[in-house]
């Protein structure tokens, strides 16, 4: 028997006046799966998102969560789901555990908060006020307290805007083990690299539509992006001969480095043999291959807007 999708979105538009926000989507989120929605800054993702939770009345369509239609049965759906939205305060005087403390009151059932602490690295932190506690630190808080009813699925809006390089990557890993622990994600970001690592599908918004959904590796098999090997340049490289290669379509060289691009699954052993012929000594060799920026180009013509 085929299990009934989390979330069913079907001919979704959201409209402000005269500008269209979203415009007429579909698509189905599965049990289990970190599904993404990603796009650039203005592309209708918060609005979509937002309608789905029911926190606005969309213009036309349907939207199911667990089933159920989250403006009617907006109360039933809350106690079901946990949300992080993208635009989000707290009282700044108010200590960590205070805030879990509080939030346990809106719920008829929800998880000790003790334990949400500690597994999500706040435990320390628990009698500071939220004011002083870092970016990641406080995107850790708003994970707590998106989990402190056991949702069975999570909405995370722009998890990481804002955060620096570590404590992105750290963020990502709190977003896998909340998958691990048995629930549905919907991620909504506007960094491909992150939607690439964490999401099974995702869906790439542009001006409010869906202009491409499948996984992210399906998704790369869409675009020409040839794959690339890149290493410092050295005064006797014969570029002539790395040219010729069968595997090799292109060669650059520029700021002391040699780029070799190609679309043969065997570009990186041709070229590091061909180096080895020349007895060249490869130094910083490394690997480029297309992503989902690749795909978002593609697809619209034109660069992802931050």
């Amino acid at each position: 028997m085929t299990q009934s999708p989390v979330v069913t979105v079907r001919h979704l538009t959201k409209r402000y006046g005269d500008a269209v926000a979203v415009n007429d989507i579909s698509f189905e989120v599965l049990k289990g799966e970190i599904f993404g929605i990603v796009g650039p800054n203005g592309a209708g993702k918060t609005s979509a998102l937002e309608s789905i939770m029911g926190l606005r009345v969309p213009f036309e369509g349907e939207v199911r969560v667990l089933g159920m239609d989250p403006q009617r049965q907006r109360t039933q759906v809350a106690e079901r789901i946990g949300i992080q939205l993208q635009e989000a305060q707290l009282p700044f005087r108010l200590k960590v555990w205070e805030i879990l403390d509080l939030f346990s009151s809106f719920f008829q059932k929800t998880v000790p908060y003790e334990p949400l602490l500690k597994t999500w690295g706040i435990w320390d932190k628990r009698d500071d006020p939220f004011v002083v506690l870092s970016g990641g630190q406080k995107q850790r808080v708003f994970i707590a307290l998106a989990l402190l009813n056991d949702p069975e699925a999570v909405f995370l809006d722009e998890l990481t805007t804002g955060l620096d390089p570590q404590a992105r990557r750290q963020t990502w890993e709190l977003v896998q083990q909340i998958r691990e622990q048995g629930k549905t994600v919907v991620l909504v970001t506007h960094f491909m690299e992150e939607a690439q690592t964490l999401c099974d599908r995702v869906a790439i918004i542009d001006d409010g539509r869906i202009v491409a959904l499948d996984t992210p590796n399906k998704l790369l098999t869409q675009v020409d992006g040839q794959n690339g090997v890149l290493f410092d340049d050295q005064p006797q490289l014969d570029v002539a001969q790395l040219r010729a290669l069968p595997t090799v379509d292109r060669v650059e060289q520029a700021n002391g480095v040699v780029q070799a691009f190609g679309s043969a699954d065997n570009l990186v052993s041709s070229v590091v043999i061909a180096l080895e012929q020349q007895q060249i000594p490869i130094r910083n060799l490394r690997t480029v291959q297309p992503t989902l920026d690749d795909v978002f180009i593609a697809l619209t013509g034109k660069e992802l807007r931050e």
